[in-house]
């Protein structure tokens, strides 16, 4: 079994990202690794100059996110963790699968409409070619499986379509040169609001450094960023139902339920009819002690451009040793001469 996820990478990373994505792949690395898969996890760095970006920003970002990623669990050693770029790979499998993939698929995508917006002729080649790359991303490996949430099931679902036409026009059905990845449907990813407002998710670039937690943040940012964010002056309740029209205090004991594993009627259960001068030094402390240690290694990581750089490297040596013998079959079968 083989397990293929990326990210984009991102700087200034908080709470949202760490439980929204970062804990999904230490969760798969953990269990599946017990059973003998090889995970692959890498930057998408290729997928983001798709978009318009600062060059410096882009490097600085990803090596961010190799410090958070490995900080937070995931450890080179049992998984794969590289950064798209040095693996050429991936974008000459894209460019041999650009001739499998058919523009009626592409135009059908929904995140291409979205981010094309009104303005679709001023959009990028790659943006349009995006999910393209993200079925090279995958079938390059030989995947059998891959996390999918409700926004990428359409993306994989083109993998698929890309991979078997091109196994029908090129291969044999005894031969294959491609694996058709199965999804993964991970547990939905917990949604993080601001501190200072529950109608809107935890965001960097949000103005108010007090509206989220950082990965960077010491036990005293915190504990003071918990102490101040928004609530209501009712106790809370003891059913869930009782937050209705509450977005802070929902987002509040949503942050404790998920932090603590358990679900957010345990929570009301244990704090119910008590006020948020009681909740939320318990919520602080619970993050301190979670969060605290990752913080520290995060915030001595990302420093170290040496020891990130190191770990990409070795990563994508695995990597490449993986991507050429699909990336050679392919060349073969479509009767390209090296």
């Amino acid at each position: 079994m083989r397990i293929v996820s990326g990210i984009q990478p991102t700087g200034n990373l908080h709470l949202g990202n760490y439980l929204g994505a970062i804990r999904n792949w230490v969760r798969m690395q953990d269990e599946w690794t017990a059973k003998g898969a090889t995970c692959l996890y890498f930057l998408a760095d290729l997928h983001a100059i798709s978009m318009p970006h600062t060059p410096a920003e882009l490097a600085s970002n990803t090596r961010e996110m190799v410090a958070a990623l490995v900080s937070c669990g995931i450890d080179p050693d049992r998984s794969i963790l590289f950064n798209q770029a040095q693996v050429p790979q991936h974008a000459e499998l894209q460019w041999l699968l650009n001739g499998t993939a058919r523009m009626g698929w592409l135009n059908r995508m929904t995140q291409w409409k979205d981010k094309a917006g009104k303005n679709r002729e001023g959009a990028s080649v790659a943006l349009f070619t995006y999910p393209v790359l993200q079925a090279a991303d995958v079938l390059l490996y030989q995947a059998t499986h891959v996390p999918v949430g409700e926004d990428q099931k359409q993306h994989l679902e083109l993998a698929r379509d890309v991979a078997q036409k091109f196994n029908n026009d090129f291969a044999s059905e005894e031969a294959p040169v491609f694996t058709l990845p199965e999804p993964i449907i991970p547990p939905e990813a917990a949604r993080i609001m601001s501190l200072r407002d529950g109608s809107a998710k935890m965001s960097k670039s949000d103005p108010s450094d007090m509206s989220r937690i950082n990965l960077t943040d010491d036990a005293d940012a915190i504990m003071q960023k918990v102490k101040k964010a928004r609530t209501d002056p009712e106790p809370l309740p003891g059913e869930v139902e009782g937050l209705a029209g509450r977005a802070e205090a929902a987002n509040l004991v949503g942050i404790y339920a998920t932090m603590a594993g358990v679900t957010a009627a345990d929570v009301l259960r244990d704090f119910a009819g008590q006020g948020f001068g009681a909740f939320k030094p318990a919520l602080g402390e619970l993050l301190v002690d979670k969060l605290a240690p990752m913080a520290a290694r995060y915030r001595e990581l990302r420093e170290d451009r040496a020891v990130l750089d190191a770990v990409l490297r070795k990563g994508a040596e695995k990597a490449r040793a993986l991507a050429v013998p699909t990336l050679d079959a392919a060349y073969a079968a479509l009767g390209l001469v090296r």
